[in-house]
């Protein structure tokens, strides 16, 4: 059962009860990501992140650990581009002592400065394990070419230059700008009470002040380019794209049907066609990256140097057959029956069902029934696939970015091929 209630200061509270689960997996999320920085800010609300599980006036670092491990459960976090999240999970009889730890964590951190500095090299770290990891790197190189100067192409580390720029002052004023009740969703699901979550919630963040919002989010213009890093490397890594649907677009569920069809699984016409086929890659798929007001589709492909441009070339065919002949009913069918297998295999844990709920909240401001999302993805129609190719597909508005070991004739070929529209 799902029910959703609002603080006096209006953060909604939603929850999922879910008797036969032993688990209570609990989230604190916040509507703000590394697409709220500005250029000077870039990586801060990844180092909130971090700095969060750092102390509090009565808690180290340490205690924060112990405490949880005590009992065997889980607290962690994350940052994206729209959002942050903290979260624990523990068994039912242990949610007292983690809801008290996650309040005070997000209400009680010292920021303190020490903590900071040896947090700040640590985040330093994690940018070099990117760096050093092509896979990951290429999305972050990905992301910058395809939004240009948009914060939404801001990699959500940040870079070295402006994570040892970040001081106390600046975290501080980051926080009370952006951490505030309009932008809080508490979601909790697994073997719980909505009225015992929704009490904690009053007794804690209740009492946060409602501050006004700071929204200055500029969807990005949409312009084709090309970026290539030279890099020595066994691969070469590439992605490319076009622009895709956001999150709230009717057509989502079409979306993510062509995507499984094109490149998305082990099945797909892209796997099977440049790996099973002529082996040409460990690893080539399709995603879908959808925000609040745009998105992405994108293809990424780990290949070696004598091979790039034919898997290129094939990419861009496997494009323009899709765009021209479009898919049949058997595929349709086999792709809805992957999806919908694929939504309820991902909902059989606590923490994926209090996922789900918060990002109803965020994207859709309700949750939507498992039950929808299903009939949704039951009306997928081939019309609506050939409709979403065209878009997808259209030359005229690619944009690839590659690292690795390509030869000076292969990046000008690229560069004819990927001309800036």
């Amino acid at each position: 059962m799902i029910q959703l209630s609002h603080l006096t200061n209006t953060i909604p509270v939603v929850t999922e009860n879910i008797p036969s689960f032993d688990s209570i997996a609990l989230g604190l999320w916040v509507k703000v990501g590394s697409r709220d920085e500005t250029k000077d800010e870039r990586g801060i609300t990844h180092f909130i992140e971090h700095l969060l599980f750092k102390g509090t006036k009565k808690r180290t670092a340490l205690d924060i650990a112990k405490e949880i491990d005590s009992v065997g459960g889980v607290i962690n976090a994350f940052t994206s581009k729209e959002y942050s999240c903290f979260y624990v999970k523990v068994l039912k009889k242990d949610i007292d002592l983690g809801f008290e730890i996650l309040s005070d964590i997000f209400l009680n951190s010292l920021f303190d400065e020490k903590e900071l500095e040896k947090e700040r090299m640590v985040i330093i770290e994690e940018i070099n394990m990117i760096e050093d990891t092509p896979d990951d790197l290429i999305h972050d190189l990905f992301n910058k070419t395809f939004f240009k100067d948009n914060s939404l192409g801001f990699p959500i580390t940040g870079e070295k230059e402006t994570v040892f720029k970040i001081k106390r002052s600046h975290i501080l004023d980051y926080f009370k700008k952006f951490y505030i009740p309009s932008n809080i969703i508490i979601s909790a699901a697994g073997n719980l009470s909505h009225e015992m979550i929704l009490k904690k919630a009053k007794n804690s963040f209740g009492k946060m002040v409602e501050m006004p919002n700071p929204n200055h989010r500029e969807t990005p213009k949409r312009r084709s380019s090309f970026f290539f890093l030279p890099k020595n490397l066994e691969q070469i890594h590439f992605c490319l794209g076009s622009k895709g649907i956001p999150y709230q677009d009717s057509l989502r569920f079409a979306a993510y049907t062509l995507n499984a069809i094109f490149g998305g699984s082990m099945s797909s016409r892209l796997f099977q066609e440049i790996r099973e086929k002529r082996g040409l890659a460990y690893s080539i798929y399709s995603f879908l990256s959808p925000y609040s007001d745009t998105g992405i589709f994108g293809v990424y492909g780990g290949v070696k140097k004598n091979s790039f441009l034919k898997v290129i070339e094939l990419v861009l065919k496997e494009m323009e057959k899709f765009s021209k002949n479009g898919i049949n009913k058997q595929e349709l069918l086999f792709a809805k029956d992957q999806l919908k297998g694929n939504l309820l295999l991902g909902l059989e844990s606590s923490d994926a069902r209090m996922n789900r709920l918060a990002k109803n909240i965020i994207f859709f401001n309700k949750v939507i029934p498992i039950e929808e999302s299903i009939k949704q993805i039951d009306a997928v129609s081939i019309e609506d696939i050939t409709y979403l190719a065209k878009r997808f597909f259209n030359p005229d508005y690619f944009t690839m970015a590659a690292l690795g070991p390509a030869k000076e004739k292969e990046i000008k070929k690229l560069e004819e091929i990927f001309t800036i529209k």
